[in-house]
């Protein structure tokens, strides 16, 4: 780090430069992204997306379907609404309403435009469709890709107005620490510059991967906080040494020990969001992808940029000052004196309070997002909703199965094997209809079947009912659940019938399919993700301060507090208090936010061990260490946690609710190991232990 440093402060202008002119040419880019960015990210490359497409290319069955909601139309108007859209090229088929009794209720109407697998961007089609459609108040779409384009649209808003939000508060706490404009400024610039750079490089990896939408609000949250953070941290140490060292000795002390303490923490940070690439859902790879790139770039505007702007500036880091900061490490020093003198007691009382706040757990009721993540004041939800009330459209549950059969299909033998599969669905208690070729042309056996086609008045009459359902080896029927798709019954139901021996290759799709995959492929692979960052954790902070207990101790408190996060998030949102309506935690929360949290919670750990381990080695004992520790960061862990509690609990203030939740989840869980844990639990432990904290087989002693 020596060496490092002394060439930061030697090459600090070119330095400088080079940064501004990456972030100028990837600002262009960053302008891109969110046309880039398609669907929630839910995607899992299983049964469910292999017979969607099957369906589509072979049975020309649509691969996506808009809906058209006609509300007090004519048939008049609606037939030529729909013929306006036939020069829309994209468009499969289009299913009008006039004439069609099922389509029409109480003046509410609905068309169907379908698409095949062929679209990989709706989002320019659904503005085409909203322009010749016009503003008409009585016609309005919607559909998983509307809804898809609206979330792109809210998440936006969404980054916006969470940005108006916290970075002012961040600002007043910036001024609070630093006590000038300049110094409170730097942070979020760098801050501001390192999400710019990183949303430019991901507009460019967007052509060859598919980003989520979310995507857009988690690296801006994660990359300012932590920027910021990263920067609270570097700057205070540079003020520090500034008072008996010259301008370079303190930007470079400044790099050799808060610089080597950023670089630890930004690994507890990318272990975290790395270990989410084992789940092979495309949110949790998005969200790695994005969350690695945009924490290397804070560490390195973190221990480059900042620190090269700092050598620039020199003590004009102190203009423009609002007030005097005033002492405060003797209230700390209190503080740490009432934490030494009763470590027990604060441990126990810490414990139980975690420890109530995790009761409510046993209720947690979790869902995958669906149209109710985008806010009610949008068209294309009240649409779905309207549909869903007046024709029950999402009442039905049907899974798609699709079978291969190594002989002919159109034989007595394929037949029987085709109504032996349709008896086997309708005597499931859970199956309420089958759609095959039978039941379409009402035939009750085989040799119905066969009689009703070898009719020498009618020869081949149900050929054209059995091409609908037949295409050279694969066949497919379609079964009706009364059970809702995201429900644990109906994904019950096709774990099961997935593993049954039907005598030939089959495979599933469907809502119920889709769930049932995701949920699966999450349960399986989050203890993996879980262990990697727990194991690689403690090897790193072992490492870090060559130390047994005090990785251990991290881990254990780091659940602890979690534990406690994922019940406060319950109580919040699923049991609808604080003015929030009672709503389910969507999946991927307690996944994101453990490997978020973990990572991010140990910057705090990594700040005020790494203090209490430079005064230890300096030959302080195990208490003083402590406690100088304790009060000399302190002021700085508390004003970081603050910042980033504003950053990411201001999308508490979003409306699209999986942002919303993961936004309170990560400001829960921060407040919680800034204050609980890092200021209570932490030292009371070191307390305990003694000299054992610093205990480590083999290890020389270096005091």
């Amino acid at each position: 780090m020596k060496q490092f440093a002394a060439f930061i402060t030697k090459f600090a202008k070119p330095i400088v430069l080079i940064w501004c002119a990456i972030l100028v040419i990837l600002a262009f880019f960053a302008l891109q992204l969110p046309s880039k960015l398609q669907g929630d990210g839910f995607f899992y490359d299983g049964d469910h997306s292999y017979v969607t497409n099957e369906l589509s290319d072979t049975f020309n069955l649509p691969a996506k379907t808009i809906f058209v909601l006609f509300e007090n139309k004519t048939d008049e108007e609606i037939s030529s609404a729909l013929e306006s859209l036939e020069t829309i090229e994209e468009i499969q088929t289009i299913t009008s309403p006039v004439g069609v009794e099922e389509l029409n209720k109480d003046g509410f109407a609905y068309g169907m435009l379908d698409f095949d697998n062929s679209v990989d961007d709706y989002f320019p089609i659904i503005d085409e469709l909203r322009e010749k459609l016009g503003e008409d108040n009585g016609i309005s779409i919607t559909g998983e890709p509307v809804i898809s384009k609206d979330i792109n649209v809210a998440s936006q808003n969404d980054l916006i107005k969470a940005e108006t939000i916290g970075l002012p508060i961040a600002l007043i706490v910036l001024l609070l620490a630093f006590g000038t404009i300049v110094a409170s400024l730097l942070p979020i610039l760098v801050g501001g510059a390192t999400v710019v750079i990183t949303l430019g490089l991901l507009a460019l990896l967007g052509d060859s991967v598919n980003l989520s939408i979310f995507v857009l609000n988690i690296v801006p949250m994660l990359g300012l906080a932590l920027s910021i953070d990263f920067a609270l941290l570097l700057i205070n140490r540079y003020r520090e040494e500034r008072n008996t060292q010259s301008i370079e000795q303190s930007v470079q002390t400044a790099i050799q020990t808060a610089g080597r303490s950023i670089i630890f923490s930004a690994l507890c940070v990318m272990i975290g969001l790395g270990a989410m690439i084992v789940i092979d859902v495309e949110i949790f790879m998005n969200i790695a992808l994005g969350g690695s790139i945009v924490v290397l770039l804070a560490v390195l505007t973190g221990t480059t940029l900042l620190p090269a702007t700092l050598m620039l500036l020199g003590d004009r880091l102190n203009k423009g000052r609002v007030f005097r900061i005033k002492p405060t490490a003797s209230r700390w020093q209190k503080f740490a004196a009432f934490v030494m003198k009763r470590p027990v007691t604060i441990i126990v009382v810490a414990i139980i309070l975690l420890c109530v706040a995790m009761v409510p757990i046993k209720d947690i009721e979790l869902t995958i997002p669906s149209t109710d993540s985008l806010p009610e004041s949008y068209e294309s939800r009240q649409t779905f909703d309207t549909l869903d009330e007046q024709f029950g459209l999402g009442d039905d549950t049907p899974v798609f199965l699709l079978a291969e059969n190594e002989s002919d299909w159109d034989t007595t033998e394929g037949r029987e094997k085709i109504f032996d599969i349709q008896q086997q669905l309708l005597d499931d208690p859970l199956v309420d209809r089958v759609t095959s070729m039978f039941t379409v042309a009402n035939i009750e056996s085989v040799e119905m079947w066969e009689m009703a086609n070898s009719n020498p008045q009618a020869p081949g009459a149900l050929d054209e009912v059995a091409e609908n359902f037949i295409q050279e080896d694969k066949m497919y029927m379609v079964a009706y659940l009364h059970a809702d798709g995201s429900s644990f019954e109906a994904q019950d139901f096709v774990r099961d019938w997935s593993e049954k021996d039907l005598g030939v290759d089959f495979a599933l799709s469907g809502q119920a399919k889709f769930n049932q995959e995701i949920f699966d492929e999450i349960a399986v692979k989050v203890l993996i993700a879980v262990a990697i960052i727990i194991v690689s954790t403690f090897f790193i902070l072992m490492i870090a301060f060559r130390s047994i207990l005090i990785p251990l101790k991290a881990i254990l408190m780091n659940i602890l507090g979690l534990g406690a996060t994922f019940g406060i998030l319950v109580y919040i949102f699923q049991y609808g208090h604080f003015g929030l309506e009672a709503t389910t935690i969507v999946l991927i929360i307690p996944v994101l936010t453990f490997c978020l949290v973990f990572g991010l919670s140990m910057d705090y750990e990594v700040f005020l061990i790494s203090r209490i381990q430079e005064e230890y080695l300096k030959g302080a004992t195990n208490t003083k260490a402590t406690v100088d520790g304790l009060v000399s960061t302190s002021k700085i862990i508390t004003s970081a946690a603050l910042i980033m509690i504003v950053i990411t609990g201001a999308f508490a203030f979003t409306d699209v609710m999986p942002v919303k939740q993961i936004g309170v989840g990560i400001a829960i869980a921060i407040a919680i190991d800034a204050t609980i844990i890092r200021l209570m639990l932490v030292p009371s432990f070191m307390k305990l232990f003694g000299d054992w904290n610093w205990w480590l087989p083999f290890k020389k002693n270096t005091r």
